[in-house]
């Protein structure tokens, strides 16, 4: 007898027989259990998902309640016609693709089709490599002849005050400036017109309070309120972004000239937004400000939003600068860092300028070799200056300036003169080029004459190249050449250029800017077809962009740039 409490108070529906019996009174319907069996042992059998134990059970025979009668599952088809391919096959799809498109490219201007074939995309396809690389891999530093004037000059005046920024798209179709008095000017530089500009907008009235306490911007004004401090253009050339004093970062459409989009608020900074840089060949958009902080934004049509905030600086954020990789380096004035940000694994790399400080030196065991006399770093290799010369060097109290050379080299600048090669892979200055633009002398009534270094106001370089150029307001701008091995660097030329510099870059030019631009084939540059180009676009001014602590009264507010072309073999 079963045990009482596994009994049901419940009546069961249908009362599970023998197969052979029959069910309440009537006889099983054989046909149909013959035909259900037929189709499935047609289709492809699949284990049952609802099992149920009984107490006989018979291969061959079953009662229609213990049969599956659901249709077979049928696999959907995903629609992917190369959802059968192998790895290799895709890649091989994949670049066959790539060299379509590359060839397409190419095809629009006036090219033989055996050389597209041969030279021309093979010359596209290493470049493509080297520069995914992330490495230096542009040594041409050597064919050009900077010691002698620029091939052709040409001078953007525009602007009231001084100029802040200026940048150039990478295709040199537009010259982008802004200057202290709050506007920005579009160029065409291949003509040197100029194009439209975007004054600077007078601000509502209910704004209230001053400084850090005044209230933002409107958000319906298409445009800045206040001076104008940085520009940068996105790797397609399709979005300008601006920075200025008024806390906003602005977003422009370049061949339209219209306002796009402003971030400020809580989407923004809390203070003077100094800098702005694009992550190269994407709209992704970095902004720094004299907040402390870094900001990221998403500039791609549909999203156009803020990111995230990387917060680690102490001080004002002088300097910004990316490159291809989710990285980017920042300097912040008087707490004498720079800072490598990993954006993806949000995390930063602290690099500690200043010069050489007595109490650090004892911390790292380095006092002895001091109190020795002189010997040889074993960090840098090269011989340590002698305690006469050290009394020599000035000490660095802010950085000003930050240029990245590939994605783990860069270079800084600040307020002692001095120019420091930085690596990821070293917490030191790989090597330090002391008092790069001299020292400015100032006669004082008490002191004689007093001398100071002048400062390093701007960096700028090409990229994943040897060459690099450095600002400051001794009325030229130098060239610097790195050594192959990236360990050190040397001066190999000058640029006259009156006023405080207060930025630079350098980009290379395509070939058609020779023949198209009246500024250029005027000085008759050499028109071989291999020869490199190169555009330096320097902004220039009276005063510092930051303030007025410096006046070249000689100097003029322009953009001016300059083209060099390598020699000829």
């Amino acid at each position: 007898m079963p045990d009482p409490f596994f009994a049901s108070t419940k009546t069961r529906k249908r009362k599970r027989t023998d197969s052979s019996s029959t069910r309440n009174g009537r006889p099983k319907p054989d046909v149909a259990v013959r035909s259900l069996k037929g189709s499935k042992d047609k289709a492809k059998k699949k284990p049952r998902l609802d099992e149920e134990l009984s107490d006989k059970t018979d291969d061959d025979e079953g009662d229609i309640d213990d049969m599956d009668l659901r249709a077979d599952d049928e696999e959907e088809s995903s629609g992917d016609e190369y959802e059968d391919e192998t790895p290799a096959e895709k890649r091989l799809r994949l670049a066959k693709l790539y060299l379509e498109s590359v060839k397409g490219s190419l095809a629009e201007g006036e090219y033989d089709a055996a050389e597209i074939d041969k030279e021309l995309i093979a010359s596209r396809l290493k470049q493509d490599v080297l520069e995914h690389s992330g490495k230096v891999h542009q040594f041409i530093a050597d064919s050009f002849d900077f010691q002698q004037p620029p091939q052709a000059t040409f001078h953007a005046r525009g602007h009231r005050l001084s100029v802040t920024s200026s940048v150039a798209s990478e295709s040199a179709k537009y010259l982008f400036t802004a200057g202290k008095e709050g506007s920005i000017i579009k160029w065409d530089l291949s003509s040197g017109k100029k194009l439209a500009t975007f004054y600077k907008i007078r601000p509502t009235s209910n704004q209230k309070g001053k400084g850090k306490a005044k209230e933002a911007p409107d958000t319906c004004i298409k445009g800045h309120t206040d001076e104008v401090y940085s520009l940068a253009i996105s790797g397609d050339g399709k979005l300008l972004a601006s920075a200025g004093a008024d806390r906003r970062v602005g977003v422009w459409d370049v061949e339209k000239g219209e306002w796009v989009k402003g971030f400020s608020g809580h989407l923004g900074h809390k203070d003077i937004v100094s800098n702005v840089a694009f992550k190269k060949g994407t709209n992704q958009l970095y902004s720094a400000s004299f907040d402390r902080t870094v900001k990221v934004y998403d500039l791609n049509s549909g999203v156009m939003g803020y990111v995230e905030t990387l917060f680690g600086h102490q001080d004002h954020i002088l300097g910004l600068d990316a490159l291809r990789g989710d990285t980017c380096v920042s300097v912040g004035a008087r707490d004498k860092t720079v800072r490598y940000w990993k954006i993806v694994d949000e995390t930063q790399l602290v690099f500690r300028g200043g010069g050489r400080s007595r109490i650090r030196e004892v911390l790292e065991g380095g006092l002895k070799a001091d109190e020795e006399g002189d010997g040889v770093d074993s960090d840098s290799g090269m011989p340590r200056p002698s305690k006469k010369q050290e009394r020599k060097d000035y000490v660095e109290g802010s950085l000003d300036c930050v240029c990245m050379i590939d994605e783990t080299t860069f270079l800084s600048g600040g307020d002692s003169g001095s120019i420091s090669l930085w690596s990821t892979q070293k917490k030191k200055p790989v090597f330090t080029q002391p008092l790069a633009h001299g020292l400015d002398e100032m006669e004082s009534s008490t002191e004689g004459t007093v001398r100071t270094p002048r400062w390093v106001t701007s960096l700028g370089c090409l990229r994943y190249s040897n060459i690099f150029a450095s600002g400051s307001w001794d009325g030229s701008i130098r060239i610097w050449k790195l050594d192959p091995k990236l360990k050190s660097f040397s001066p190999i030329g000058t640029v006259p250029a009156l006023g405080v510099v207060n930025s630079l870059q350098l980009i290379s030019p395509p070939k058609e800017l020779v023949k198209s631009s009246p500024w250029i084939s005027s000085s008759n540059p050499p028109t071989n077809a291999a020869a490199n180009l190169l555009l330096i676009i320097a902004s220039l001014g009276k005063e510092h962009r930051y303030g007025r602590w410096i006046n070249q009264k000689d100097a003029k507010n322009t953009a001016s740039v300059f083209f060099f072309s390598s020699r000829t073999p």
